[in-house]
């Protein structure tokens, strides 16, 4: 160990290195202690918590580090090698975005998001949930976004859109349900519906709004908090253990689609 710099050297070549490098913590300036808070905060705060709330919280003196630390963390919610939701799913699709005029349909997209959902049928409840900006909803779009999250073969519920009728060609026992085979006051989807009324609650409440290029991420939040929402310290301790797994993003990488 450098005892000065806190960095680790190798006695053969003398190359140094830190406890952080190659991490989502990668070059960081900002004190672990700083860190670890963030990442308790972000999991185990119920209704999530926002840049602005996070700068308080930690007394940090920039905005910029609050809003840095949680795009980073957000970033390190997604395990490398996750499972693929079983058994059970409802997939559907959603948009994300304000009201806009002369929109004609419930399918017009105007300048909203196209998000597709997929959630796991526990019994009356809802297991795991994925979610991912989606570019439109072709057949081809939704039966690579199944295939990215729901294992082979399994039961997937959807509504009556025919670009879900590629499922059965890609092994899914596909079940389709149209608005006039459910009774009154049901929803086709429940869960599904559920998790996106939550979701959107949930972006309203605690962000106010989130532009389309970093929407991914906090669709990652979501999901992380979703799946771990009964174990909340668990949930911190998975997020650091997560962090030392991903490759690190800059600022720069971060910032680039925004500029």
């Amino acid at each position: 160990m450098h005892r000065r710099r806190l960095l680790w050297q190798c006695k053969d070549c003398a190359q140094q290195t830190s406890a952080t490098a190659g991490t989502v913590l990668h070059g960081t300036h900002t004190p672990l202690r700083t860190w670890f808070w963030a990442a308790y905060l972000v999991s185990t705060h119920h209704p999530g918590i926002s840049a602005k709330q996070l700068q308080r919280q930690l007394a940090l003196s920039r905005y910029e580090t609050a809003w840095l630390i949680l795009q980073k963390l957000r970033r390190a919610m997604v395990a490398p090698e996750r499972e693929p939701l079983r058994d059970e799913v409802e997939i559907d699709e959603f948009f994300i975005g304000g009201h806009e005029e002369g929109l004609k349909g419930g399918r017009e997209r105007g300048k909203k998001a196209l998000v597709g959902i997929a959630i796991e049928v526990r019994g009356a409840g809802s297991g795991r949930v994925r979610l991912a900006v989606l570019p439109d909803a072709s057949g081809a779009t939704l039966s690579d976004f199944a295939k990215a999250t729901t294992q082979h073969g399994a039961i997937v519920h959807t509504d009556g859109l025919t670009s879900y009728r590629v499922l059965v060609k890609h092994g899914y026992d596909h079940r389709r349900r149209v608005q006039q085979s459910a009774g009154p006051g049901e929803q086709l989807l429940p869960r599904a519906h559920r998790a996106i009324s939550n979701l959107k609650a949930w972006m309203h409440g605690t962000h106010r709004s989130v532009s389309d290029e970093h929407l991914q991420v906090y669709l990652d939040e979501y999901v992380f908090r979703h799946n771990r929402r009964g174990t909340p310290m668990a949930a911190f301790q998975t997020l650091l253990g997560l962090g030392a797994q991903q490759e690190p993003s800059t600022y720069r990488q971060i910032t680039q689609h925004a500029a």
